[in-house]
Protein backbone atom coordinates (compact mmCIF):
# COMPACT_ATOMS: atom_id res chain seq x y z
CA UNK A 1 0.00 0.00 0.00
CA UNK A 2 1.23 3.48 -0.84
CA UNK A 3 1.98 5.64 2.19
CA UNK A 4 -0.13 8.75 1.59
CA UNK A 5 1.79 10.75 4.19
CA UNK A 6 4.94 10.79 2.09
CA UNK A 7 5.35 13.40 -0.61
CA UNK A 8 4.38 11.82 -3.96
CA UNK A 9 6.33 12.51 -7.13
CA UNK A 10 4.90 14.74 -9.89
CA UNK A 11 1.72 13.24 -11.26
CA UNK A 12 2.68 12.89 -14.90
CA UNK A 13 3.03 9.13 -15.00
CA UNK A 14 1.02 6.02 -14.30
CA UNK A 15 1.69 4.43 -10.92
CA UNK A 16 0.45 0.99 -11.91
CA UNK A 17 4.09 -0.11 -11.99
CA UNK A 18 7.55 1.23 -11.24
CA UNK A 19 8.07 1.97 -14.91
CA UNK A 20 8.12 5.52 -16.24
CA UNK A 21 5.10 5.38 -18.57
CA UNK A 22 3.23 8.53 -19.67
CA UNK A 23 -0.53 8.26 -19.36
CA UNK A 24 -1.09 9.74 -22.81
CA UNK A 25 1.95 9.93 -25.09
CA UNK A 26 0.20 12.26 -27.50
CA UNK A 27 -0.21 14.88 -24.81
CA UNK A 28 3.39 15.16 -23.61
CA UNK A 29 6.24 16.98 -25.34
CA UNK A 30 9.19 14.94 -26.52
CA UNK A 31 11.37 16.32 -23.76
CA UNK A 32 9.34 14.31 -21.22
CA UNK A 33 9.62 11.10 -23.19
CA UNK A 34 13.36 11.46 -23.67
CA UNK A 35 13.73 12.43 -20.01
CA UNK A 36 11.98 9.21 -19.07
CA UNK A 37 14.25 7.12 -21.30
CA UNK A 38 17.33 8.82 -19.87
CA UNK A 39 16.22 8.06 -16.32
CA UNK A 40 15.38 11.66 -15.48
CA UNK A 41 12.49 12.41 -13.15
CA UNK A 42 9.58 14.32 -14.69
CA UNK A 43 10.58 17.42 -12.69
CA UNK A 44 14.05 17.43 -14.21
CA UNK A 45 12.59 17.04 -17.67
CA UNK A 46 10.21 19.95 -17.17
CA UNK A 47 13.01 22.13 -15.85
CA UNK A 48 14.68 21.97 -19.27
CA UNK A 49 11.97 24.20 -20.68
CA UNK A 50 10.84 26.02 -17.56
CA UNK A 51 8.25 28.78 -17.96
CA UNK A 52 8.11 31.21 -15.08
CA UNK A 53 6.42 34.47 -16.15
CA UNK A 54 6.49 37.64 -14.08
CA UNK A 55 3.10 38.42 -12.56
CA UNK A 56 1.66 41.80 -11.52
CA UNK A 57 -0.09 41.39 -8.18
CA UNK A 58 -1.89 44.26 -6.45
CA UNK A 59 -0.79 43.78 -2.84
CA UNK A 60 -2.00 47.13 -1.44
CA UNK A 61 -5.13 48.41 -3.17
CA UNK A 62 -6.63 51.92 -3.09
CA UNK A 63 -3.70 53.44 -1.20
CA UNK A 64 -4.58 57.06 -0.47
CA UNK A 65 -8.27 56.45 0.11
CA UNK A 66 -7.63 57.55 3.68
CA UNK A 67 -5.38 60.62 4.26
CA UNK A 68 -3.44 58.79 6.98
CA UNK A 69 -2.45 55.88 4.69
CA UNK A 70 1.24 55.02 5.11
CA UNK A 71 3.60 52.47 3.60
CA UNK A 72 6.94 51.61 5.18
CA UNK A 73 9.29 49.85 2.75
CA UNK A 74 12.47 48.18 4.01
CA UNK A 75 15.26 46.10 2.54
CA UNK A 76 16.77 43.07 4.27
CA UNK A 77 19.67 43.73 6.66
CA UNK A 78 22.79 44.27 4.60
CA UNK A 79 20.79 45.23 1.51
CA UNK A 80 19.28 48.51 0.25
CA UNK A 81 16.32 49.76 -1.75
CA UNK A 82 16.60 51.40 -5.16
CA UNK A 83 13.85 53.91 -5.92
CA UNK A 84 13.22 54.84 -9.55
CA UNK A 85 10.85 57.55 -10.75
CA UNK A 86 10.40 59.87 -13.71
CA UNK A 87 11.39 63.54 -13.72
CA UNK A 88 11.33 66.14 -16.52
CA UNK A 89 15.05 65.49 -16.90
CA UNK A 90 14.64 61.71 -17.12
CA UNK A 91 14.65 58.84 -14.65
CA UNK A 92 15.99 59.62 -11.18
CA UNK A 93 17.46 56.89 -8.99
CA UNK A 94 17.78 56.99 -5.19
CA UNK A 95 19.30 54.46 -2.80
CA UNK A 96 18.12 54.00 0.78
CA UNK A 97 17.72 51.38 3.50
CA UNK A 98 14.03 52.23 3.91
CA UNK A 99 11.37 54.62 2.68
CA UNK A 100 8.15 55.91 4.24
CA UNK A 101 5.46 56.74 1.68
CA UNK A 102 2.52 58.88 2.71
CA UNK A 103 -0.20 60.81 0.91
CA UNK A 104 -1.17 64.45 0.88
CA UNK A 105 -4.41 65.85 -0.47
CA UNK A 106 -3.40 68.44 -3.04
CA UNK A 107 -5.88 70.96 -4.52
CA UNK A 108 -6.50 70.77 -8.25
CA UNK A 109 -6.00 73.91 -10.39
CA UNK A 110 -9.70 73.69 -11.23
CA UNK A 111 -12.46 71.26 -10.24
CA UNK A 112 -12.72 68.05 -12.26
CA UNK A 113 -15.98 66.23 -12.84
CA UNK A 114 -15.71 62.45 -12.39
CA UNK A 115 -18.54 60.51 -13.96
CA UNK A 116 -19.28 56.80 -13.98
CA UNK A 117 -21.95 54.91 -15.88
CA UNK A 118 -22.42 51.69 -13.89
CA UNK A 119 -24.49 48.96 -15.51
CA UNK A 120 -24.51 46.50 -12.58
CA UNK A 121 -22.83 45.50 -9.30
CA UNK A 122 -22.03 41.95 -8.19
CA UNK A 123 -20.54 39.88 -5.39
CA UNK A 124 -18.43 37.78 -7.75
CA UNK A 125 -16.20 38.44 -10.71
CA UNK A 126 -17.71 35.50 -12.60
CA UNK A 127 -21.23 36.92 -12.70
CA UNK A 128 -19.93 40.44 -13.42
CA UNK A 129 -17.96 39.06 -16.38
CA UNK A 130 -21.09 37.37 -17.75
CA UNK A 131 -23.03 40.64 -17.53
CA UNK A 132 -20.15 42.43 -19.25
CA UNK A 133 -20.31 39.90 -22.09
CA UNK A 134 -24.02 40.64 -22.58
CA UNK A 135 -23.35 44.36 -22.98
CA UNK A 136 -20.49 43.62 -25.37
CA UNK A 137 -22.83 41.50 -27.49
CA UNK A 138 -25.15 44.54 -27.70
CA UNK A 139 -22.27 46.59 -29.14
CA UNK A 140 -21.56 48.55 -25.94
CA UNK A 141 -17.95 48.68 -24.77
CA UNK A 142 -17.58 47.98 -21.05
CA UNK A 143 -14.91 47.27 -18.46
CA UNK A 144 -14.86 45.50 -15.11
CA UNK A 145 -13.80 47.37 -11.99
CA UNK A 146 -13.80 46.76 -8.25
CA UNK A 147 -14.05 50.00 -6.27
CA UNK A 148 -15.84 47.97 -3.59
CA UNK A 149 -17.94 45.20 -5.12
CA UNK A 150 -17.39 44.07 -8.71
CA UNK A 151 -18.98 46.49 -11.17
CA UNK A 152 -19.59 46.67 -14.92
CA UNK A 153 -18.73 50.16 -16.19
CA UNK A 154 -19.20 51.82 -19.54
CA UNK A 155 -15.71 51.94 -21.03
CA UNK A 156 -13.94 55.11 -19.92
CA UNK A 157 -11.83 55.10 -23.07
CA UNK A 158 -14.74 54.63 -25.51
CA UNK A 159 -17.18 56.98 -23.77
CA UNK A 160 -14.59 59.57 -22.82
CA UNK A 161 -16.66 62.77 -22.91
CA UNK A 162 -19.75 63.92 -20.96
CA UNK A 163 -21.70 64.11 -24.23
CA UNK A 164 -20.95 60.48 -25.13
CA UNK A 165 -21.77 59.25 -21.64
CA UNK A 166 -25.12 61.04 -21.57
CA UNK A 167 -26.00 59.83 -25.04
CA UNK A 168 -25.26 56.27 -23.94
CA UNK A 169 -27.23 56.70 -20.71
CA UNK A 170 -30.34 57.94 -22.54
CA UNK A 171 -30.04 55.22 -25.19
CA UNK A 172 -29.92 52.49 -22.56
CA UNK A 173 -32.79 53.94 -20.58
CA UNK A 174 -34.88 54.06 -23.76
CA UNK A 175 -34.42 50.28 -23.98
CA UNK A 176 -35.80 49.78 -20.48
CA UNK A 177 -32.55 49.46 -18.55
CA UNK A 178 -31.84 51.43 -15.36
CA UNK A 179 -28.07 51.90 -15.00
CA UNK A 180 -26.54 53.98 -12.22
CA UNK A 181 -24.98 57.27 -13.23
CA UNK A 182 -22.66 59.00 -10.75
CA UNK A 183 -21.20 62.47 -11.10
CA UNK A 184 -18.85 64.12 -8.63
CA UNK A 185 -16.92 67.40 -8.67
CA UNK A 186 -13.40 66.71 -7.42
CA UNK A 187 -11.38 69.62 -6.07
CA UNK A 188 -8.37 67.73 -4.68
CA UNK A 189 -6.55 64.46 -5.12
CA UNK A 190 -4.19 62.31 -3.04
CA UNK A 191 -0.53 62.48 -4.11
CA UNK A 192 2.08 60.10 -2.65
CA UNK A 193 5.27 61.56 -1.24
CA UNK A 194 8.40 60.49 0.62
CA UNK A 195 11.32 62.35 2.20
CA UNK A 196 14.96 61.37 1.72
CA UNK A 197 18.07 63.37 2.50
CA UNK A 198 16.04 66.39 3.49
CA UNK A 199 14.24 66.49 0.14
CA UNK A 200 10.55 65.79 -0.39
CA UNK A 201 9.54 63.87 -3.52
CA UNK A 202 5.95 63.92 -4.85
CA UNK A 203 5.32 61.30 -7.51
CA UNK A 204 2.33 59.31 -8.76
CA UNK A 205 4.51 56.40 -9.86
CA UNK A 206 7.46 54.83 -8.08
CA UNK A 207 9.45 51.66 -8.76
CA UNK A 208 11.08 49.95 -5.77
CA UNK A 209 13.78 47.31 -6.13
CA UNK A 210 16.24 45.54 -3.83
CA UNK A 211 19.46 43.77 -4.75
CA UNK A 212 18.30 40.57 -3.03
CA UNK A 213 14.75 40.93 -4.43
CA UNK A 214 13.26 40.94 -0.92
CA UNK A 215 11.22 43.94 0.30
CA UNK A 216 9.24 44.34 3.52
CA UNK A 217 5.98 46.33 3.41
CA UNK A 218 4.28 47.56 6.58
CA UNK A 219 2.00 50.33 7.77
CA UNK A 220 4.48 51.65 10.33
CA UNK A 221 8.09 51.14 11.36
CA UNK A 222 8.75 47.77 13.03
CA UNK A 223 5.24 46.72 12.04
CA UNK A 224 4.71 43.16 13.38
CA UNK A 225 2.17 42.60 10.58
CA UNK A 226 4.52 43.70 7.81
CA UNK A 227 4.64 41.36 4.81
CA UNK A 228 7.75 40.40 2.89
CA UNK A 229 7.61 40.20 -0.91
CA UNK A 230 9.93 38.67 -3.45
CA UNK A 231 10.61 40.47 -6.73
CA UNK A 232 10.07 44.21 -7.09
CA UNK A 233 7.28 46.71 -6.33
CA UNK A 234 5.65 49.58 -8.15
CA UNK A 235 3.29 52.24 -6.80
CA UNK A 236 0.91 53.34 -9.56
CA UNK A 237 -2.47 55.07 -10.08
CA UNK A 238 -5.63 52.96 -10.23
CA UNK A 239 -9.11 53.60 -11.67
CA UNK A 240 -10.54 55.24 -8.54
CA UNK A 241 -8.27 58.24 -8.01
CA UNK A 242 -6.11 56.29 -5.55
CA UNK A 243 -3.05 54.04 -5.97
CA UNK A 244 -2.04 50.39 -5.94
CA UNK A 245 1.23 48.89 -4.78
CA UNK A 246 1.94 46.18 -7.36
CA UNK A 247 4.31 43.27 -6.74
CA UNK A 248 6.18 42.12 -9.85
CA UNK A 249 6.99 38.54 -8.94
CA UNK A 250 7.85 35.30 -10.80
CA UNK A 251 5.02 32.75 -10.95
CA UNK A 252 6.73 30.06 -8.89
CA UNK A 253 7.76 32.59 -6.21
CA UNK A 254 4.19 33.88 -6.14
CA UNK A 255 2.93 30.36 -5.41
CA UNK A 256 5.11 30.23 -2.30
CA UNK A 257 2.99 33.08 -0.93
CA UNK A 258 -0.34 31.52 -1.93
CA UNK A 259 -0.28 27.82 -1.11
CA UNK A 260 0.49 28.15 2.65
CA UNK A 261 -2.35 30.65 3.10
CA UNK A 262 -4.92 28.88 0.96
CA UNK A 263 -4.25 25.27 2.01
CA UNK A 264 -1.98 25.44 5.04
CA UNK A 265 1.27 23.57 5.63
CA UNK A 266 -0.06 20.60 7.61
CA UNK A 267 -2.42 18.63 5.25
CA UNK A 268 -1.23 15.49 3.45
CA UNK A 269 1.30 16.12 0.69
CA UNK A 270 -1.06 15.12 -2.15
CA UNK A 271 -3.61 17.74 -0.99
CA UNK A 272 -1.00 20.47 -0.96
CA UNK A 273 0.26 19.41 -4.40
CA UNK A 274 -3.28 19.57 -5.80
CA UNK A 275 -3.63 23.06 -4.33
CA UNK A 276 -0.32 24.15 -5.88
CA UNK A 277 -1.45 22.98 -9.32
CA UNK A 278 -4.77 24.78 -8.96
CA UNK A 279 -3.17 27.99 -7.70
CA UNK A 280 -0.78 28.00 -10.68
CA UNK A 281 -3.64 27.33 -13.10
CA UNK A 282 -5.97 29.85 -11.50
CA UNK A 283 -3.60 32.80 -11.63
CA UNK A 284 -2.59 32.20 -15.25
CA UNK A 285 -6.22 32.01 -16.36
CA UNK A 286 -7.18 35.19 -14.48
CA UNK A 287 -4.45 37.65 -15.43
CA UNK A 288 -7.05 39.98 -16.96
CA UNK A 289 -9.09 40.62 -13.79
CA UNK A 290 -7.66 44.04 -12.94
CA UNK A 291 -7.07 45.36 -16.44
CA UNK A 292 -8.99 48.53 -15.50
CA UNK A 293 -6.32 49.25 -12.88
CA UNK A 294 -3.37 48.29 -15.09
CA UNK A 295 -2.25 45.20 -13.18
CA UNK A 296 -3.27 41.56 -13.32
CA UNK A 297 -4.49 39.99 -10.09
CA UNK A 298 -5.22 40.92 -6.47
CA UNK A 299 -3.86 39.40 -3.26
CA UNK A 300 -7.06 38.70 -1.31
CA UNK A 301 -10.03 36.33 -1.45
CA UNK A 302 -11.41 38.08 -4.54
CA UNK A 303 -8.55 36.27 -6.30
CA UNK A 304 -6.18 34.11 -4.23
CA UNK A 305 -4.80 34.98 -0.79
CA UNK A 306 -1.16 35.98 -1.33
CA UNK A 307 1.18 37.11 1.46
CA UNK A 308 4.53 37.02 -0.27
CA UNK A 309 7.40 35.27 1.47
CA UNK A 310 6.18 36.17 4.97
CA UNK A 311 5.39 32.57 5.92
CA UNK A 312 6.82 29.76 3.83
CA UNK A 313 7.17 26.12 4.84
CA UNK A 314 9.09 23.07 3.59
CA UNK A 315 5.86 21.13 2.97
CA UNK A 316 4.33 23.81 0.73
CA UNK A 317 7.63 24.59 -1.00
CA UNK A 318 8.06 20.88 -1.73
CA UNK A 319 4.57 20.69 -3.21
CA UNK A 320 5.32 23.64 -5.50
CA UNK A 321 8.63 22.11 -6.55
CA UNK A 322 7.14 18.63 -7.07
CA UNK A 323 4.44 20.05 -9.38
CA UNK A 324 6.62 22.64 -11.08
CA UNK A 325 5.31 23.53 -14.52
CA UNK A 326 2.07 21.56 -14.14
CA UNK A 327 -1.36 23.06 -14.82
CA UNK A 328 -4.86 21.61 -15.06
CA UNK A 329 -6.44 21.71 -18.52
CA UNK A 330 -9.59 20.76 -20.39
CA UNK A 331 -9.63 20.43 -24.15
CA UNK A 332 -6.27 22.16 -24.46
CA UNK A 333 -7.10 25.20 -22.30
CA UNK A 334 -6.47 26.16 -18.71
CA UNK A 335 -9.44 25.26 -16.56
CA UNK A 336 -11.32 27.68 -14.34
CA UNK A 337 -9.47 26.32 -11.30
CA UNK A 338 -11.82 27.49 -8.57
CA UNK A 339 -11.72 26.07 -5.06
CA UNK A 340 -13.20 26.61 -1.61
CA UNK A 341 -12.88 25.41 1.96
CA UNK A 342 -15.58 22.73 2.32
CA UNK A 343 -18.56 21.50 0.30
CA UNK A 344 -20.94 20.22 2.96
CA UNK A 345 -21.08 16.85 1.20
CA UNK A 346 -21.72 17.93 -2.40
CA UNK A 347 -20.00 20.39 -4.71
CA UNK A 348 -21.93 22.89 -6.80
CA UNK A 349 -22.54 23.16 -10.50
CA UNK A 350 -21.02 26.40 -11.88
CA UNK A 351 -24.48 27.83 -12.62
CA UNK A 352 -25.71 27.01 -9.13
CA UNK A 353 -23.57 29.91 -7.95
CA UNK A 354 -22.66 32.16 -10.89
CA UNK A 355 -24.10 33.23 -14.24
CA UNK A 356 -22.38 32.45 -17.51
CA UNK A 357 -21.49 29.48 -19.74
CA UNK A 358 -21.03 26.35 -17.65
CA UNK A 359 -17.64 24.63 -18.06
CA UNK A 360 -18.35 20.89 -18.43
CA UNK A 361 -15.84 20.01 -15.71
CA UNK A 362 -17.45 22.30 -13.09
CA UNK A 363 -20.40 20.10 -12.28
CA UNK A 364 -21.88 18.87 -9.05
CA UNK A 365 -20.04 15.96 -7.40
CA UNK A 366 -21.03 14.08 -4.25
CA UNK A 367 -18.05 14.67 -1.97
CA UNK A 368 -17.67 11.07 -0.84
CA UNK A 369 -16.11 7.78 -1.91
CA UNK A 370 -19.02 5.87 -0.37
CA UNK A 371 -22.59 5.25 -1.46
CA UNK A 372 -24.34 7.64 0.95
CA UNK A 373 -26.91 9.27 -1.38
CA UNK A 374 -28.52 8.62 -4.76
CA UNK A 375 -28.63 12.07 -6.32
CA UNK A 376 -30.41 10.97 -9.47
CA UNK A 377 -33.28 9.42 -7.54
CA UNK A 378 -33.41 12.02 -4.79
CA UNK A 379 -32.63 15.45 -6.19
CA UNK A 380 -31.65 18.02 -3.59
CA UNK A 381 -33.76 20.58 -5.45
CA UNK A 382 -36.62 19.01 -3.49
CA UNK A 383 -36.88 20.66 -0.05
CA UNK A 384 -37.71 17.45 1.81
CA UNK A 385 -34.85 15.55 0.17
CA UNK A 386 -32.51 18.42 0.96
CA UNK A 387 -33.44 18.56 4.62
CA UNK A 388 -32.96 14.82 4.92
CA UNK A 389 -29.55 15.07 3.21
CA UNK A 390 -28.51 17.72 5.74
CA UNK A 391 -29.10 15.25 8.60
CA UNK A 392 -26.40 12.95 7.19
CA UNK A 393 -23.00 13.29 8.85
CA UNK A 394 -21.16 10.02 8.16
CA UNK A 395 -19.35 8.72 5.09
CA UNK A 396 -18.36 12.06 3.55
CA UNK A 397 -14.85 13.28 2.77
CA UNK A 398 -15.32 16.21 5.18
CA UNK A 399 -16.81 14.13 7.97
CA UNK A 400 -15.95 15.52 11.39
CA UNK A 401 -15.01 19.06 10.29
CA UNK A 402 -16.71 21.93 12.09
CA UNK A 403 -17.99 23.60 8.91
CA UNK A 404 -19.29 20.37 7.39
CA UNK A 405 -22.57 21.05 9.20
CA UNK A 406 -23.45 24.34 10.89
CA UNK A 407 -26.38 26.19 12.43
CA UNK A 408 -26.73 29.90 13.19
CA UNK A 409 -29.61 31.95 14.58
CA UNK A 410 -30.13 35.61 13.74
CA UNK A 411 -32.79 38.13 14.69
CA UNK A 412 -34.81 40.39 12.39
CA UNK A 413 -32.94 43.53 13.43
CA UNK A 414 -29.57 42.08 12.41
CA UNK A 415 -31.04 40.72 9.17
CA UNK A 416 -32.61 44.11 8.38
CA UNK A 417 -29.37 46.02 8.99
CA UNK A 418 -27.34 43.60 6.89
CA UNK A 419 -29.80 43.57 3.98
CA UNK A 420 -30.07 47.36 3.99
CA UNK A 421 -26.27 47.66 3.85
CA UNK A 422 -26.15 45.17 0.95
CA UNK A 423 -28.81 47.06 -1.03
CA UNK A 424 -27.19 50.45 -0.41
CA UNK A 425 -23.85 49.20 -1.74
CA UNK A 426 -25.65 48.19 -4.91
CA UNK A 427 -27.61 51.46 -5.03
CA UNK A 428 -30.93 49.62 -4.99
CA UNK A 429 -34.09 51.78 -4.84
CA UNK A 430 -35.44 49.33 -2.21
CA UNK A 431 -32.61 50.00 0.25
CA UNK A 432 -34.87 52.25 2.34
CA UNK A 433 -37.21 49.44 3.39
CA UNK A 434 -38.00 49.39 7.12
CA UNK A 435 -39.21 45.93 8.10
CA UNK A 436 -38.75 42.31 7.03
CA UNK A 437 -42.03 40.41 7.10
CA UNK A 438 -40.94 37.06 5.67
CA UNK A 439 -37.90 35.34 4.17
CA UNK A 440 -38.17 32.17 2.14
CA UNK A 441 -36.18 29.95 -0.20
CA UNK A 442 -37.98 29.97 -3.55
CA UNK A 443 -35.75 27.75 -5.68
CA UNK A 444 -32.95 25.24 -5.18
CA UNK A 445 -30.48 23.66 -7.56
CA UNK A 446 -30.10 19.91 -8.10
CA UNK A 447 -27.09 20.17 -5.76
CA UNK A 448 -29.23 21.74 -3.04
CA UNK A 449 -27.71 25.22 -3.39
CA UNK A 450 -30.09 28.15 -2.98
CA UNK A 451 -30.82 29.66 -6.40
CA UNK A 452 -33.35 32.25 -5.29
CA UNK A 453 -34.66 33.74 -2.07
CA UNK A 454 -37.41 36.28 -1.60
CA UNK A 455 -37.68 38.82 1.20
CA UNK A 456 -41.10 40.29 1.84
CA UNK A 457 -40.68 43.86 3.16
CA UNK A 458 -42.84 46.92 3.71
CA UNK A 459 -41.53 48.13 0.31
CA UNK A 460 -42.42 44.93 -1.52
CA UNK A 461 -40.65 41.70 -2.43
CA UNK A 462 -36.86 41.75 -2.80
CA UNK A 463 -35.45 38.79 -4.77
CA UNK A 464 -31.88 37.60 -4.02
CA UNK A 465 -30.14 35.21 -6.41
CA UNK A 466 -27.36 32.63 -6.14
CA UNK A 467 -24.15 33.71 -4.36
CA UNK A 468 -25.59 37.17 -3.72
CA UNK A 469 -27.43 35.45 -0.85
CA UNK A 470 -24.17 35.32 1.11
CA UNK A 471 -23.75 39.08 0.77
CA UNK A 472 -27.37 39.92 1.50
CA UNK A 473 -27.63 37.86 4.67
CA UNK A 474 -25.60 36.98 7.66
CA UNK A 475 -24.87 34.25 8.80
CA UNK A 476 -24.82 31.74 5.88
CA UNK A 477 -21.21 30.83 5.01
CA UNK A 478 -22.36 28.92 1.93
CA UNK A 479 -25.56 28.69 -0.13
CA UNK A 480 -26.15 25.09 1.00
CA UNK A 481 -28.73 25.74 3.71
CA UNK A 482 -32.38 25.89 4.68
CA UNK A 483 -34.11 28.32 7.04
CA UNK A 484 -36.71 27.97 9.78
CA UNK A 485 -38.56 30.93 11.30
CA UNK A 486 -38.13 31.76 14.98
CA UNK A 487 -41.31 32.90 16.69
CA UNK A 488 -41.78 34.72 19.95
CA UNK A 489 -44.87 35.30 22.07
CA UNK A 490 -48.14 35.55 20.12
CA UNK A 491 -46.39 33.92 17.14
CA UNK A 492 -44.53 37.11 16.26
CA UNK A 493 -41.63 36.59 13.90
CA UNK A 494 -38.34 37.30 15.68
CA UNK A 495 -35.72 35.91 13.29
CA UNK A 496 -34.53 32.84 11.42
CA UNK A 497 -32.45 29.76 12.07
CA UNK A 498 -30.02 29.01 9.22
CA UNK A 499 -29.08 25.31 9.00
CA UNK A 500 -26.45 24.44 6.43
CA UNK A 501 -23.22 22.84 5.42
CA UNK A 502 -19.89 23.76 3.88
CA UNK A 503 -17.90 26.97 3.74
CA UNK A 504 -17.44 28.93 0.49
CA UNK A 505 -18.99 28.93 -2.96
CA UNK A 506 -18.77 25.16 -3.37
CA UNK A 507 -17.67 25.08 -7.02
CA UNK A 508 -14.68 22.93 -7.99
CA UNK A 509 -12.13 21.72 -5.44
CA UNK A 510 -12.89 21.12 -1.77
CA UNK A 511 -9.74 21.83 0.21
CA UNK A 512 -10.96 19.93 3.27
CA UNK A 513 -12.39 17.07 1.21
CA UNK A 514 -9.03 16.58 -0.49
CA UNK A 515 -7.42 15.75 2.87
CA UNK A 516 -9.48 12.55 3.19
CA UNK A 517 -8.73 11.50 -0.38
CA UNK A 518 -5.01 12.03 0.18
CA UNK A 519 -5.13 9.96 3.37
CA UNK A 520 -6.78 7.18 1.34
CA UNK A 521 -3.62 7.09 -0.77
CA UNK A 522 -4.86 9.15 -3.72
CA UNK A 523 -2.26 11.19 -5.57
CA UNK A 524 -2.90 14.77 -6.64
CA UNK A 525 -3.84 13.87 -10.22
CA UNK A 526 -6.59 11.53 -9.04
CA UNK A 527 -7.85 14.06 -6.49
CA UNK A 528 -8.09 16.73 -9.18
CA UNK A 529 -9.87 14.34 -11.55
CA UNK A 530 -12.42 13.65 -8.78
CA UNK A 531 -13.33 17.33 -8.36
CA UNK A 532 -12.79 18.39 -12.01
CA UNK A 533 -14.10 15.43 -14.08
CA UNK A 534 -12.60 15.09 -17.54
CA UNK A 535 -9.59 17.33 -16.93
CA UNK A 536 -5.93 16.43 -17.18
CA UNK A 537 -2.51 17.70 -16.13
CA UNK A 538 -0.21 19.24 -18.71
CA UNK A 539 3.20 20.92 -18.60
CA UNK A 540 2.89 24.67 -18.87
CA UNK A 541 3.66 26.20 -22.26
CA UNK A 542 3.36 29.64 -23.80
CA UNK A 543 0.11 28.83 -25.57
CA UNK A 544 -1.59 27.98 -22.29
CA UNK A 545 -0.60 31.44 -21.00
CA UNK A 546 -1.43 33.48 -24.10
CA UNK A 547 -3.95 31.21 -25.84
CA UNK A 548 -7.69 31.71 -25.87
CA UNK A 549 -9.30 31.37 -22.47
CA UNK A 550 -12.66 32.45 -21.12
CA UNK A 551 -12.80 36.09 -19.95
Amino acid sequence: MINATTAPQPNLYSRSSDQCVPKSLAKWPMVLMFGCLLGLTPNKAIAQEEINPILEVGVVQQFGKTPTDTLVLQAKPGDHLTLRFATPQGEQILHTLSAVIQVEMQPLPEPQVKERLIFSSHRSYETAAQQANKWQEMGIEVELAQPDVWQVWASRETYSTPLLRRWLLESIKAQGYQPTFTSQAVTQKPVPYWILGGYRYNRQELKIEATQNIISVGKKRDDPQALVYGGSLKLQPDAYGTYTLVNHVPLETYLRGVVPHEMGAWPPAASIEAQAILARTYVLRNLHRFEADNYQICANTDCQVYKGLTEVYPSTDNAITNTKGLVLTYDGELVDAVYFSSSGGITANFNDVWDGPKPPYLRSVLDTTQNVWNLESYSLADEQNFRRFMTLRKGFNEEGWSDFRWQYRTDLKAMTNHLQFYLKRRKSPLADFKTIQQVRVVERAHSGRVLKMEVQTDRGVIPIHKDEVQSAFWPPISTLFYIDPIYGPNQTLQGYNFVGGGFGHGVGFSQIGSHKLARLGWFSDRILEFYFPGTQLEPLNNYLITGQQSP
